[in-house]
Parts: structure tokens; sequence; C-alpha cells
């Protein structure tokens, strides 16, 4: 939390208790937990006037979908390069166009002739 390791957090509380003194940290202490639950209560108002102003829409949006930290580029590469290729198999070629298939005239038949084309 906010890049703060246990031994600088304990360093911090250590000095935190030389400053304010063992008299007034009880006052302070208090103060904090006020300033936390109204952050708290702040924070559960503001979530509910935007529920009640969107409408029950709200509700239905899957929030972990629009997360910008889930389309990491490496993640998304990594995947790529490790999820295994589809084999060609003949429902695939199937499904493209058929391709006419050149053949040899018999003797004395005219070659087709599109006369849209010219």
């Amino acid at each position: 939390m906010f890049g703060i390791s246990g031994g600088e957090a304990i360093l911090i509380l250590v000095v935190a208790l030389v400053v304010i003194g063992p008299e007034r940290l009880p006052e302070y202490a208090e103060k904090l937990k006020d300033m936390i639950k109204s952050l708290r209560r702040y924070a559960t108002g503001a979530k509910d006037d935007l529920r009640e102003t969107l409408g029950p829409e709200f509700t239905d949006v899957d929030w972990r979908k629009l997360d910008p930290r889930q389309y990491d580029p490496r993640v998304i590469v990594r995947e790529a390069l490790m999820e295994e290729d589809e084999p060609q198999t003949p429902e695939y070629q199937a499904a493209s166009p058929a391709v006419p298939v050149a053949r040899r005239l018999e003797p004395g038949e005219r070659a087709p002739y599109d006369t849209e084309a010219t």
C-alpha cells in the first residue's frame, strides 16, 4: 500500500509515537478512525447516488470486463503465442467457394463466350 514496506510502516509508527507522544496518541487515533468512517460513508453515498442516477442498467454492468488492466499487451502476445493453431480440416476447405476446374473441349465444341464481358 502506497509503496511502503512492513519495516517502513513500523518505523513511521514509532516516529509518530515519539512525535505525538503517548498522551495525545489516543486522541489522534480517534480522529483517524472518524476520518476513515466519514470517507467510507462518503464513498458509499456517492456510489448509491450514481446507482440511482444511472438506473437499473448500472447494476447489470460487468466492471471487470471494462478494466483496462486486462488489456496488457504482454499478456495478449503471450496468450497468442501459446495457443495452438487450428488444423485445416475438410470442413474448412468445403466452405470456400468452388473454383471451376478447367477441362479440355471436345472436338467441334465451341469455347464459352460471354457477350456481357466484351
